[in-house]
């Protein structure tokens, strides 16, 4: 039987929101298969939504940068070690100066992004590793995305952490403003139902169906359950779906419709998504500094 360590009922929980006993035990009884443990978590309780997507694990900030006409834009995650730094305005620079970089040149991947030259001369790599001398932490340049769009483009930032970049066909620009705030506030994974991973939907459907087998639901009514169930899935998951943040009377594809407007493409990064971050135990640290 595999070892259930304390790190992975912390994950768990992460994951969850649930207690950690209750983690403990599913990870006991998935044999340490965390994605396992999950289902099982979500059959028992009923639990609707994975909660690390909304977890910052590393720090950094997100650059952006749109051209005048609405046409042109990117979105870059540039990582740091500590919010110390990433609230230094040469690392901020940096990350916009790149962002508009992607715009211009299209890189074909962080590498020919790292040997562009910014605006003083040097390359990103240069002026990266100039701020690492400097600012004594690793900073590393972690993903890049880039519209070229017929439409416009609308982009939002809460905080540095969370970018959001919308590329809207019609409406207009509060229109754009409103849909990227929402998104980074709603986290959508698709526009539409028809754009969500076909095995996510049968992990769904299968977690919704075990639950209703262990709530005791009259097998007859089974398959409405199960599809009640993974329809209500989609439409928390989905931007169409999703009630708008400013009305939850109205959903985001209500919204479009009356606007005579749709949504092409959107990207969201959020700072550290998916980096697991050191936790430093300082009293361990001073503790085992004494016995030295």
């Amino acid at each position: 039987m595999a070892e259930i360590t304390a790190s992975m009922v912390k994950e768990l929980r992460e994951r969850t929101g649930l207690g950690m006993m209750e983690c403990k035990k599913a990870l006991a009884e998935a044999d340490g298969d965390m994605k396992y443990a999950e289902d099982l978590m979500r059959i028992k309780s009923g639990a609707t939504a994975n909660k690390a997507a909304s977890r910052i694990a590393a720090e950094g900030v997100i650059g952006s940068f749109i051209s005048a006409d609405d046409k042109l834009g990117a979105l870059v995650e540039l990582n740091c070690e500590t919010d110390f730094v990433a609230k230094n305005d040469e690392f901020a620079a940096l990350a916009k100066e790149t962002a508009k970089l992607v715009a211009d040149h299209n890189p074909s991947d962080l590498e020919a992004l790292s040997n562009l030259k910014l605006a003083s001369g040097q390359t990103v790599e240069e002026a990266r590793k100039a701020l690492v001398m400097k600012l004594g932490e690793n900073m590393t340049l972690r993903r890049m995305a880039r519209f070229d769009t017929s439409g416009r483009l609308s982009v939002y930032l809460h905080g540095n952490k969370i970018g959001v970049m919308v590329d809207l066909q019609g409406g207009d620009e509060s229109l754009g403003k409103d849909l990227a705030m929402h998104i980074a506030a709603s986290k959508p994974v698709a526009i539409s139902r028809d754009q969500v991973a076909v095995e996510l939907i049968e992990r769904e459907r299968d977690i919704a169906k075990a639950r209703a087998l262990e709530s005791g639901k009259p097998a007859n009514l089974l398959d409405k359950i199960v599809e009640g169930s993974v329809n209500k899935f989609l439409s928390e998951i989905t931007l169409h779906g999703q009630p708008f943040v400013k009305d939850d009377k109205l959903t985001v594809e209500k919204l479009l419709a009356s606007k005579n407007a749709q949504v092409n493409t959107f990207q969201m990064f959020i700072v550290g998504e998916g980096i697991e971050k050191k936790v430093v135990d300082f009293a361990a640290e001073v503790a085992a500094a004494g016995q030295v």
